[in-house]
């Protein structure tokens, strides 16, 4: 007989165990932390989204080519501006990572000029890439901003 309540001690004692931990995790209340949506990672679309919507803002000008918004890469078609027809531009987007950062974002650019009726491949000036970069990172900081305000 003594074999038989070993056994039934331990499930005892693990049942007792069991209850005293469901008793301690419901601890704490009805409150939930409410979740904040403003975060400065917010990655439901694969990539942070502030920036992605910047980044899609930014480059509207242009007709799209491809917008992957899980991996985080906005590729746009030819672009020639009505004042300026004889020069066309093409950019890529790349959003790196999923924190609101200066480095999770990368803008590469060509740009042709047409010549003897071709197209030819011309430098970009680093200047360009770095502006559309700087447009991005600020309107994906003001979008973020006005999320937390409301």
């Amino acid at each position: 007989m003594t074999s038989f309540r070993r056994p039934a001690r331990n499930w005892a004692r693990i049942a007792l165990t069991g209850a005293a931990l469901a008793t301690l995790a419901a601890c704490g209340g009805n409150e939930r932390p409410q979740a904040d949506l403003a975060a400065a990672q917010v990655n439901t679309i694969g990539v942070n989204s502030y920036l992605w919507r910047a980044a899609l803002e930014t480059v509207s000008f242009a007709p799209l080519l491809q917008a992957d918004s899980a991996g985080g890469v906005i590729v746009t078609d030819w672009y020639a501006n009505p004042q300026n027809p004889g020069e066309r531009v093409k950019m890529t987007v790349t959003i790196l990572d999923t924190d609101l950062r200066a480095d999770a974002l990368r803008v590469a650019a060509s740009r042709q000029v047409a010549q003897g009726g071709n197209w030819v491949e011309a430098p970009v000036q680093a200047a360009t890439v770095q502006k559309l970069e700087d447009i991005i990172l600020t309107k994906a900081r003001e979008l973020r901003r006005k999320a937390v305000a409301s």
